[in-house]
């Protein structure tokens, strides 16, 4: 037996190729990168190394299909009603998938001749961050493709999410690169090849999460792609979106070359791209987001992170507007005060919350819906998702009607821009009154099925399914009409032969010979004792009822065509109309969160205060909650101006007493309040912050080659590089995977360098205590300590932050309570009480020169020599008790 041929040949000219396996090479050759889906009939086919990858992927049967060029073709399928479930499982595995698809009825194909092929051709390449359908979609989570370009020194991010349409551009500094990347957390990035060499991109581009696809540099040149761009959006020059930087025009071309290739040259219907400088959004680099858990915890998962706590949105695009709010706070005081506007407004006003909320439960997600249909990939029930989004905002305009009417100030600025976007103008109010008359309640999840467009819609449509669906009782009319006309008691028949027919006796058909030519009545055929007779009007509907069916269906899917015509003429407005209901569900959504956990509205202004009174951390408060504890909060006050308040706190306490909470804690308070959100506190007071840094707990980074402590220091080295007085920073126990003084050391020196230099709102939790010092040497540092106390032999936290420095970290304790065996904490008790011992033996921290540049040098010690002449008092001494102090002390003296 031949081993099965597992590469194709490079081309289908190759003698001995079959016209089917010719078609499938053509194909191939237009994806060679990506595992091809190829249609035959009801299945989806995979050939040579394509069936052998995606076999072991998806566990499916390994077969062969005839020969090719004398050697077995593996072969793999899947049927094509299962295509999505397949789909996505390739893809989450990093595949990319073309597919190609039929492109006409195998009928047609008869036509050209019995050994025509059907014809065939790449509709699409499915990549991950390409994709539309709803079973390849995580609802409540964004899809993005991004794409990254480098010019003259600037960055640029350019990200589009092609399931709503949306499209986004950055341009920023190199080194927030990362940041600016991370806050989009796109499925996939594109990047000129160069682009690998350049360390400081890689190393963004490792921290972005996503699948990195390198496309050629040429594509990513500012005269091409300002082509493709304008291609894309189908204008002549790209100025009335904005004046683009170079950077930014190349990644939009990035962007438009790769849907160029992966649609198939389907062009998407995308809203103009959103353009946001560098100064729009707080920067939070990869490290923070991960410490932070900000939309996913440590493990990758949503739920446990601090979007998961307060989403209480009940539409997916919602969820979708409050993640992005919440990945990428703002920076304006201006801006975020009108989204703090918007949520209070809606706080007040409980009813008008509850209606909107019970409206908004009955939207689908009409921002997909719309793309789906624009991209030739979408169905009836995306119909019904447009009727029903365009139904919700009439619902929510006729809602909001009153409170415009409102003796005081109605809504304001984000809630009246988006009460603007509900109406529906004419277009959009005639294509909903047209699917409200046209489409079922009940529909099918495919066009090919019918049924979908409600009788009395199309009379030709309500014809054919008469024909289809009642065709007996049309038979039995024509029938009595014929016998009333003739006199003749007719019988219709049908074979395959003649169709449908009139029979009758041969005797009773006698009078119809008789009959002239003008007689409706035409002979066809007579057998022995009958005699068959068929009408014009008979053969039409004989005609009309065998392609009742797929008339019917063509006449369906004709209307479903128009309609999808429609939305993609209109699609631009739907995503306006759909951005408007995500950003009500949003608002309301917070402002649901904030009236069931007590928050209250933040103070946000320029300034470089931080003061929070009984602040909550949201996530920790929402588990202690759920397990019936009280949670114990805690004030937090830092000034960069240096006026009432020190700049950076020393952190100390127990393991397990709350330290790393509370920097966390009120690092999050920061990133709600920037989001327009409401802080759980009984008040706070933020100067706006432009960068946010936490490095609290690290691993291993075994990918980079990175230790824990190198991983560590690489963060700190970012936090020191890149802070400013207006930025925040939480740091946890800083130089603790190295030496005790080597650590220790670190630790002093990036404490007063965050004083001295960076001048940064700083959090500083640490065991070494010695750092409490600090609040003595340096102007603008204070000293906050985890509360815990001993009480009959056990150890207590309080969870309270306090002013001052804590005496004693019981790690001995903690690790009692860990469960560590009680030999083992006997025998560390003995050890820590030697070791305390010994540190007081030794001196002070101060005596050590690295902490001791600022104490004068203390004086040599005595010698024997300078002791005995202290202790002579030579008045008192008599001439021969001060000869013998001489030979004394002589004897003394080194010789």
């Amino acid at each position: 037996m031949n081993a099965p041929l597992t590469h194709p040949p490079k081309t289908a000219a190759e003698p001995g190729v079959t016209p089917v396996m010719a078609q499938f090479l053509e194909a191939k050759a237009k994806a060679t990168d990506a595992i091809l889906f190829f249609r035959m009939g009801d299945f989806y086919e995979l050939f040579f190394d394509d069936a052998v990858q995606a076999s072991a992927a998806l566990g499916l049967a390994l077969t062969k299909r005839g020969k090719h060029l004398g050697e077995d073709i593996p072969m793999a399928g899947v049927p094509v009603h299962a295509m999505e479930g397949y789909l996505a499982r390739l893809i989450r595995q990093g595949f990319r998938v073309a597919v190609c698809e039929q492109m006409e009825d195998p009928s047609e194909a008869k036509k050209r001749g019995s050994k025509a092929v059907v014809r065939r051709d790449i509709v699409r390449v499915v990549t991950p961050g390409t994709l539309t359908e709803d079973a390849l979609l995580d609802a409540r989570g964004a899809n993005r493709l991004a794409a990254v370009a480098i010019r003259k020194g600037r960055a640029a991010v350019a990200v589009v999410e092609l399931s709503a349409g949306a499209v986004d551009v950055v341009a920023c500094a190199l080194k927030d690169l990362g940041a600016t990347l991370a806050a989009f957390r796109p499925s996939e990035v594109l990047v000129p090849d160069r682009l690998f060499s350049d360390p400081e991109a890689k190393a963004a581009l490792d921290g972005s999460g996503g699948v990195v696809q390198a496309l050629p540099q040429a594509q990513a040149e500012p005269v091409g792609a300002r082509a493709r761009v304008e291609r894309l959006y189908g204008v002549a020059v790209l100025d009335g979106f904005g004046a683009f930087e170079e950077a930014e025009v190349s990644a939009l071309g990035l962007i438009a070359a790769y849907l160029e290739t992966t649609q198939a040259g389907r062009i998407p219907v995308l809203s103009p791209p959103r353009r946001s400088g560098e100064a729009g959004f707080l920067a939070i680099d990869p490290a923070t987001r991960l410490s932070l858990e900000i939309d996913r915890t440590q493990r990758g998962e949503r739920e446990g992170s601090l979007l998961s706590v307060i989403d209480r949105t009940v539409t997916a695009a919602g969820a979708r507007a409050l993640g992005e709010r919440i990945a990428r706070p703002r920076r304006d005081p201006v801006q975020i005060n009108h989204g703090l506007d918007a949520v209070e407004w809606l706080l007040e006003r409980r009813d008008l919350r509850r209606d909107l909320r019970s409206s908004l439960r009955a939207c689908p997600d009409l921002a997909r819906a719309a793309s789906r249909l624009a991209l030739g990939r979408g169905g009836p029930r995306d119909l019904a998702a447009i009727r029903a989004g365009l139904s919700t905002a009439q619902t929510l305009s006729a809602l909001f009607a009153s409170t415009t009417r409102e003796p005081i100030a109605g809504p304001p600025e984000r809630i009246g821009s988006c009460l603007d976007q509900l109406a529906l103008d004419p277009a959009l109010g005639h294509l909903l009154g047209d699917l409200v008359d046209g489409l079922v309640e009940e529909l099918p999840h495919l066009v090919r099925d019918g049924g979908y467009v409600r009788p009395g819609h199309r009379p030709e449509l309500d014809a054919a399914r008469t024909l289809r669906d009642d065709s007996r009782k049309v038979v039995a009319e024509l029938e009595a009409r014929a016998i009333s006309q003739s006199g003749v008691a007719f019988k219709v028949r049908h074979n395959a032969v003649l169709g449908y027919f009139l029979e009758a006796s041969a005797k009773a058909a006698e009078p119809l010979f008789r009959a002239g030519p003008d007689s409706p009545f035409i002979h066809r055929q007579t057998l022995a004792n009958q005699v068959r007779f068929t009408t014009v009007e008979l053969s039409e509907l004989d005609a009309k009822i065998s392609q009742a069916g797929h008339r019917a269906l063509a006449l369906e899917a004709e209307t479903f065509e128009a309609w999808r015509r429609a939305v993609e003429s209109l699609a631009l407005k739907l995503q306006t109309l759909a951005e408007a209901l995500a950003e009500l569900d949003a608002n309301a959504a917070l402002a649901e969160w904030a009236e069931e956990v007590g928050a209250v509205r933040p103070v946000v202004d320029s300034s470089l205060g931080f003061m929070v009174e009984a602040g909550r951390h949201p996530v920790v408060e929402a588990a202690v909650k759920a397990a019936g504890d009280p949670y114990t909060p805690n004030p937090c006050r830092l000034d960069g101006s240096g006026v009432g308040c020190a700049r950076l706190a020393i952190v100390t306490g127990p393991n397990m007493a709350g330290k790393s909470t509370f920097l966390r804690q009120n690092a999050l308070l920061v990133i709600l309040a920037q989001a327009g959100a409401f802080v759980p506190a009984a008040s706070m007071r933020l100067g706006v912050v432009d960068r946010l840094f936490s490095r609290v707990g690290a691993g291993d980074d075994l990918a980079r080659g990175r230790s824990t402590f190198m991983t560590e220091m690489v963060e700190t080295a970012a936090i020191l590089t890149q802070a400013t007085e207006r930025s925040f920073v939480v740091l946890d126990e800083i130089g603790r995977g190295t030496a005790t003084y080597d650590g220790l050391a670190i630790a002093w020196a990036v404490a007063e360098a965050l004083h001295d230099v960076n001048r940064t709102r700083t959090l500083f939790a640490t065991h070494y205590h010695e750092l409490a010092r600090l609040e003595d040497r340096l102007d603008h540092v204070c000293n906050l300590s985890m509360r815990a106390r001993e009480w009959n032999g056990d150890l207590v936290f309080l969870h309270e932050a306090a002013p001052g420095a804590a005496d004693r970290s019981y790690g001995v304790q903690v690790a009692r309570l860990a469960g560590v065996p009680p030999p083992v904490v006997a025998r560390a008790k003995s050890v820590l009480a030697r070791l305390e011992g010994e540190k007081a033996a030794h001196g002070r921290l101060d005596d050590l020169p690295l902490f001791a540049v600022a104490e004068p040098a203390a004086p040599p010690p005595l010698s024997a020599l300078d002791v005995a002449l202290s202790e002579l008092d030579p008045d008192a001494l008599s001439p021969r008790e001060a000869l013998e102090a001489l030979y004394r002390l002589k004897q003394i003296a080194p010789s």
